[in-house]
């Protein structure tokens, strides 16, 4: 509304008393000016979140390029379908009832400690639509954790209905108990776990953790891949078969995608960027990103080159561990990526990296 006609409706409305008339037009710039600063705001804060949930989707870019750079040449196209797979079965599985389980009811009844959510089914009822956007990329990253363990030897049908069967209803019940304000053991919650509840900012627990056993468990019933451990008669092999990725370059790409797509992951988890000071909190984090994963890296590429040289006298340097280093500093970083100074991110990378690499010599 412009000033001129401000004037005019403020001086048919109260006629020529010049006090009634100042504080008429004063109050109508007012509101004009709030709800310009509150389409402003809503605008930023939804921009925001939607470059966020895509640079965490095009994590899927990343964990397609180390798992086809793992695998042999002739499963490439197996394993790059599985990572498609990932996304389609994360996406309709979210969409009709995941979202439903994880959120539903969080934020018209925040009082009540429920199981799982019972609203917001099919995407109807929800206000903020790429606050659903973003959860639905990490259901499809914590459904593509799996696909490197389960390399060569699953079936694509198999495949697809776990990915829709995880995103749906394994991770969503996870998502609930911790982010939702209804879980019993988020920290928003009205009566927290031991008064406190818990805090993961950005899903090292809610994402990676339920990715991992999943794979873990996903992995057991498998079993290793043929000729891993035994020969084609089933006798045991005195020494496991190596089986090298194809391409250290795709594998390589990537780490750094994923490296890139974590500052979607970690610094997008504030949601709300022009709440209060969270433009600083999103700062902090992406420094502690960066440097967890740089100290993962180190940690487990210096501390694999001390075991090789003490054994064998020669120093070289693994870039296969430098680069699982950088990811499990990366882990390991993202539930506390907002609460921790720069030097404990330092050491939480380092510890991550350190972790890996002594699991991996077992």
């Amino acid at each position: 509304m412009s000033g001129g006609s401000t004037y005019q409706t403020c001086l048919a409305s109260v006629g020529g008393d010049t006090d009634a008339l100042l504080e008429c037009v004063a109050g109508t710039l007012d509101a004009a000016m709030n709800t310009a600063t509150d389409s402003v705001t809503n605008s930023v804060n939804t921009f925001f979140l939607i470059f966020a949930a895509i640079l965490v989707f095009f994590m899927q870019t990343g964990f397609a390029m180390i798992c086809a750079g793992s695998v042999r040449v002739n499963n490439v196209q197996n394993t790059l379908l599985k990572n498609l797979l990932d996304a389609c079965g994360a996406s309709l599985g979210f969409y009709t009832v995941g979202y439903a389980f994880a959120f539903g009811g969080s934020f018209s009844n925040p009082s009540q400690t429920t199981f799982i959510g019972n609203t917001n089914f099919f995407l109807m009822d929800v206000e903020n639509q790429a606050f659903w956007l973003f959860q639905f990329a990490f259901a499809a990253t914590s459904a593509t954790i799996v696909a490197g363990t389960l390399a060569e030897r699953c079936q694509m049908s198999a495949y697809l209905c776990y990915s829709v069967a995880l995103s749906a209803f394994v991770y969503p019940v996870v998502v609930h108990s911790i982010w939702s304000n209804n879980g019993f053991l988020s920290a928003n919650n009205s009566n927290p776990l031991l008064g406190i509840g818990m805090v993961d900012f950005a899903g090292s627990c809610v994402v990676h953790v339920t990715g991992g056993m999943t794979a873990l468990i996903a992995t057991n019933i498998l079993g290793p891949r043929t000729g891993r451990f035994r020969d084609i008669r089933g006798n045991l092999l005195e020494k496991p078969r190596p089986m090298p990725g194809h391409s250290v370059a795709l594998q390589m790409l990537g780490t750094f995608i994923l490296w890139v797509g974590w500052y979607g992951f970690n610094s997008g988890s504030v949601v709300y960027l022009m709440q209060n000071d969270n433009y600083e909190v999103v700062s902090h984090v992406a420094i502690n990103t960066t440097l967890a994963a740089s100290a993962g890296t180190v940690m487990a590429l210096f501390i694999d080159t001390a075991i090789q040289e003490h054994n064998t006298g020669e120093v070289t340097f693994n870039l296969s561990y430098a680069m699982n280093g950088c990811l499990a500093g990366l882990v390991s970083i993202t539930a506390g990526c907002a609460v921790v100074q720069s030097w404990a991110a330092l050491i939480i990378g380092a510890i991550g990296g350190g972790f890996f690499l002594c699991c991996s010599k077992l």
